[in-house]
């Protein structure tokens, strides 16, 4: 069985005044905000929709927004993409909050695959 993501993980986008807007949003449209300050839309922890500094370097200068995707195995996933031909970055981040990779697709667009922590990885 081939891997694929498993929905939206979060949608992240730069901003001049980042802590500014996260506040505008959580006042105007009640998108709850998280103990590390994203925000979560509602009825969801697992999506969130968050501003990023104008001068972030998490992503290309070049790009407004960076996509992430929820997948089961991380591994799998970037072996996949490899295997596919698709561009993936050397790169994979093991943090409390689970792992991360990233890939890019055929317009340069860079994104970014996360496997969510294990509930026993947490205790």
């Amino acid at each position: 069985m081939r891997e694929r993501v498993t929905g939206l993980g979060g949608v992240f986008f730069r901003a001049k005044d980042p802590d500014k807007l996260l506040a505008w949003y959580r006042e105007h449209l009640g998108i709850p905000a998280l103990e590390d300050g994203y925000l979560a839309l509602p009825d969801s922890r697992e999506i969130l929709w968050t501003p990023f500094p104008d001068d972030t370097t998490y992503w290309p200068a070049d790009k407004q927004v960076r996509v992430n995707f929820p997948v089961r195995d991380l591994d799998a996933m970037l072996a996949q993409l490899r295997a596919d031909g698709v561009e993936v970055d050397d790169r994979v981040e093991d943090i409390e909050a689970g792992r991360f990779g990233w890939a890019v697709d055929p317009e340069g667009n860079r994104f970014e695959l996360w496997q969510p922590p294990r509930s026993d990885r947490a205790q």
